[in-house]
């Protein structure tokens, strides 16, 4: 059997070397990079940056305490941004890695679908090739959503993409739009000593996230001076003496926020355009390819995963629905439980959630109780000095089934995968509470979390 996977990125290649375990002979196809915007320009570099601007934090608000001394503390931008590129490059090389290891002929250039079974690559020699094949998974993510304000395309207005590499911190930056990406850079350019402003559209940042657990970021951010305009729709992008001007209107009026660069955070879109699907009888709605729960599109050998389906843009959900979208194709019935996809903010403190928020939870109908715990009262976190945040649990009221876990604080994006396996085995807080947690850890919270919801918290006084 014959497998094509269109794209090399984290959805892209697990499906290939997926279906090359299960016996496919896989060609893949990239027109970039390996390891796809998640690995370059997403995911990893950010990540790098996060790290170094929260170890700067922490040596400026929070060694003296500690009892270390410290001094001549800074960054040395151009060094970051090598070791941002290297840990990028060892990635990548480790993903073409893997692909060799696997038997998956790697071809890079740009595919466009001639019909259901043949795609046609421009290499980036300008030559041409060709692939046959029986199945083909459509791989191609996505890419920023650029919106049509006047002024967008002004010097000085940014993606993200720009935001990982520029030449020197800038003084000051708007972010239009609050979500994770915004969220993340805005975190990273405070603690460089940017002056940063987020405008943001709707009542909230993060705001697919549950509100009690983003508050203690909000709070962090004013605290540290980060100016936070939620509600608020951005109209247009001028110049002016003091640099960008991002002229805003609100329930409160006009305003203008300037900034030395101007960072468009609004989201990304499919990326579906220029690969032929017109030569295929592939549905596809405001850009991105519809498919059913196995990933298949309504041409019976095209499974298309990842950003272009429009659905949950994670890296970790594409990799999912890669290896459904293989297994389906060699006929082996996919285990993964899309309930248990974790929601990640690598802010400083960090957020994760999965399952229903309690806003969801409310307006699917469930009657339920929540469960809360502080991470000022944790020990770990007490010595670590990180204790901003709270652990929430939202579990069924009758049967205490866990429907949603949500945390901020050191470690959530590691200790979420505790929720995610309670939704999965749709365990009940009961089962969490019995469960003994090792101490001192700030994993301790989780359980107290739970112990909450029947309002049995051990170290929460009465």
């Amino acid at each position: 059997m014959k497998i094509v996977i269109m794209g090399g990125g984290p959805g892209g290649y697990v499906a290939a070397i997926r279906a090359a375990q299960l016996g496919a002979e896989v060609t893949i196809i990239e027109k970039e990079h390996f390891g796809g915007t998640c690995l370059n320009k997403g995911c990893i570099p950010t990540k790098v940056l996060l790290h170094t601007t929260e170890q700067l934090e922490m040596i400026k608000k929070d060694y003296n305490e500690m009892g270390i001394r410290v001094s001549d503390i800074g960054v040395d931008w151009r060094r970051l941004q090598e070791r941002k590129e290297k840990i990028v490059g060892r990635l990548v090389r480790g993903v073409e890695g893997l692909l060799s290891n696997n038997k998956i002929v790697k071809i890079e250039g740009e595919g466009s679908f001639v019909n259901k079974n043949k795609i046609s690559v421009k290499m980036k020699d300008g030559t041409k090739t060709s692939a046959d094949f029986d199945y083909a998974i459509i791989a191609t993510g996505s890419k920023p959503v650029i919106i049509p304000l006047p002024g967008v395309n002004l010097p000085g207005v940014i993606t993200s993409d720009e935001a990982l590499s520029l030449s020197k911190v800038p003084k000051s930056m708007v972010i239009i739009g609050g979500g994770v990406i915004g969220a993340e850079f805005a975190a990273v350019y405070n603690a460089l000593g940017c002056k940063v402003i987020i405008v943001e559209m709707l009542d909230n940042i993060v705001a697919n996230m549950d509100k009690d657990i983003v508050q203690p970021l909000k709070d962090k951010f004013i605290k540290n001076g980060v100016e936070i305009h939620t509600g608020t729709k951005v109209v247009s992008i001028s110049e002016s003496n003091e640099g960008l001007s991002v002229n805003t209107v609100s329930y409160q009026g006009e305003a203008s926020f300037i900034g030395e660069k101007v960072l468009l955070s609004i989201g990304r879109k499919p990326a579906t355009d220029s690969m032929g699907l017109e030569n295929l009888n592939v549905k596809t709605e405001r850009g991105a390819i519809v498919v059913n729960k196995n990933m298949r599109t309504d041409t019976d050998n095209i499974y298309a995963i990842g950003d272009c389906t429009g659905g949950v843009m994670l890296a970790h959900a594409a990799s999912a629905e890669g290896i459904v979208a293989a297994e389906s194709i060699i006929g082996k019935k996919p285990q993964i439980d899309f309930r248990t996809i974790p929601y990640c903010v690598y802010t400083k403190p960090e957020l994760a959630g999965v399952g229903l928020t309690e806003e969801q939870a409310k307006t699917k109908g469930y009657e339920i109780k929540t469960g809360m715990f502080p991470m000022y009262i944790n020990g770990k976190a007490i010595i670590e000095g990180e204790t901003d945040g709270i652990v929430k649990y939202i579990a069924d009221a009758q049967t205490g089934e866990i429907l949603g876990f949500h945390m901020a604080g050191p470690r959530a994006t590691d200790l979420i995968v505790e929720g995610s396996l309670a939704i999965r085995l749709e365990a009940t807080v009961d089962e969490i509470t019995s469960t003994i947690h090792a101490h001192p850890t700030i994993g301790e919270a989780l359980q107290e979390a739970a112990h909450a919801v029947h309002g049995n918290a051990i170290h929460i006084p009465r």
